[in-house]
């Protein structure tokens, strides 16, 4: 299968990048019961969190601004950092940056962090992150926190949130399809095929799919592999499989994500040009 390198989006991303959808998710996880007059308003960073590879999606609503993230691969702790470094690009693009220096308080939105984890890997159903975690001297309490809610998102584990959002759950349901497949033996492109087909013909996400379902492939292909190759290198941790993951990746990469490959595969960035 050749993939479309132009596509960065996520499957996630693309398909909660609704106001609708936000809304109804983010009445889930809050636990909250905003109708359509409280107004959503998507305010992304592209490529800041994933290089490339995966956004993130960030919106605001009620003075407050969320940041999900979905996991498809083994989750990083380094999450709060990250949340830490996008809040601020997100402040600097919210805020006059003159009104920093003036004495009245300046009132900004209150950020929430969320990851949505959807791995193949065993997981708890809920999981706090602390940035405080990483600080090398430890204080009780830290001068400065930041806190990310990790939760389950897999359709077996059946997570509260997962049946209070529909859209929540006909995503998860849609991801755990494709890995059914794959379990049976099915290559990663028919697995992906199948899923569309099944979940169209069950009304599960069936105007996204009937609309997208090219994307969806080329995206879900991209996603599939990349995390298949991050957990093939951790596992095996062998020069040759460096370099295979690597071959891969470029098969299915935009050549400037050099970077990324580098980072996840242990090769410089040299070893990696060499390779194109």
């Amino acid at each position: 299968m050749n993939t479309n390198k132009k596509y960065k989006d996520s499957v996630f991303t693309r398909y909660f990048s609704d106001e609708h959808k936000l809304r109804l998710l983010y009445n889930a996880l809050e636990n909250t019961d905003y109708g359509e007059e409280t107004e959503v308003n998507i305010i992304t960073l592209e490529d800041v969190l994933f290089m490339n590879q995966k956004n993130d999606i960030c919106f605001t609503i009620d003075n407050k601004f969320i940041i999900l993230i979905e996991h498809q691969s083994t989750i990083n702790n380094n999450m709060p950092l990250r949340c830490l470094l996008y809040i601020a690009r997100e402040y600097e693009k919210l805020i006059d940056k003159n009104i920093v220096y003036r004495s009245t308080l300046q009132k900004i939105p209150t950020p929430h962090c969320y990851v949505l984890y959807n791995g193949v890997r065993n997981y708890p159903k809920e999981k706090i992150l602390k940035l405080s975690d990483a600080f090398l001297v430890q204080q009780n309490p830290p001068e400065l926190e930041l806190t990310v809610k990790v939760i389950n998102i897999n359709y077996k584990e059946n997570h509260s949130i997962v049946q209070q959002c529909q859209y929540l759950k006909e995503y998860s349901y849609f991801i755990s399809v494709v890995r059914t497949y794959l379990e049976k033996g099915l290559e990663l492109n028919d697995a992906i095929i199948q899923a569309v087909k099944i979940c169209i013909d069950k009304n599960i996400m069936k105007e996204f799919l009937e609309k997208n379902s090219s994307e969806v492939i080329n995206m879900l292909f991209t996603e599939f592999d990349m995390d298949t190759a991050i957990e093939n290198w951790k596992d095996e941790g062998k020069k040759e499989k460096q370099v295979e993951i690597a071959k891969n990746l470029l098969a299915i990469l935009d050549v400037k994500d050099v970077n990324m490959i580098s980072k996840a595969t242990g090769l410089s960035i040299e070893e990696i040009k060499k390779l194109m």
